[in-house]
């Protein structure tokens, strides 16, 4: 090849190589363009009208500029909701490990689809046995209803047996809202309080 052409190459040359240094660097680094929160624009969430441990009557609004977890079940569930709020109570306590001041902007919401017999008394037992900041809210038939499917939440009454025990299916998701009430994520309940922590750090606001 002749001399000319080779000059002529040359600059294309140094260009490839810093194109590709500068790839490299990036790829070492982990510098990704950030993703979009899995719910973005997802139609769920709103305001509510519910009744807190105290016996207050609370709007979704109260919430604002806080992230916010979301749980719909019943304090006299045998199993599935203690067991979900006891890793979510522990993934608080990880999160307050690692980083205090995240932690304080979410705020763990169990929403009770039995009002007969989740009162503010029990309400307030059942919530502080996992975590001090999570609250307790119910509230009337209609009120949980309208909420309930707001927040895309099914359950279903059982049959009591004559003794005011029953059962009651439930869907029993747990999904993070940001502080304009955006739904962000799901958090894996059914995976580790670590891991669960890792999702409220990579989606929390």
């Amino acid at each position: 090849m002749t001399g000319p052409v080779m000059n002529d190459l040359k600059p294309l040359k140094i260009h490839a190589l810093a194109l590709f240094a500068s790839i490299a660097l990036t790829a070492c680094s982990g510098e990704t363009a950030p993703a979009s929160p899995p719910l973005e624009g997802a139609a769920i969430g709103g305001d509510f009208e519910l009744v807190d441990e105290n016996g207050d009557t609370v709007r979704e609004a109260d919430f604002a500029g806080q992230n916010r977890v979301v749980y719909f079940g019943y304090a006299f569930c045998p199993d599935v909701c203690p067991v979900d709020m006891q890793k979510l109570g522990q993934a608080m306590r990880v999160l307050e490990e690692s980083d205090p001041a995240l932690a304080e902007r979410i705020t763990p919401i169990f929403v009770s689809v039995d009002p007969a017999r989740d009162t503010p008394e029990v309400l307030t037992q059942f919530t502080d046995s996992f975590h001090p900041r999570m609250v307790g809210l119910s509230g009337s038939r209609a009120a949980i209803d309208a909420a309930a499917e707001r927040y895309g939440v099914y359950y279903q009454l059982g049959e009591d047996d004559g003794s005011g025990n029953y059962l009651v299916d439930h869907s029993n998701n747990a999904v993070l809202f940001g502080p304009e009430g955006e739904p962000l994520a799901i958090l894996p309940l059914q995976d580790s309080p670590d891991a669960i922590a890792e999702t409220l750090v990579r989606w929390a606001r």
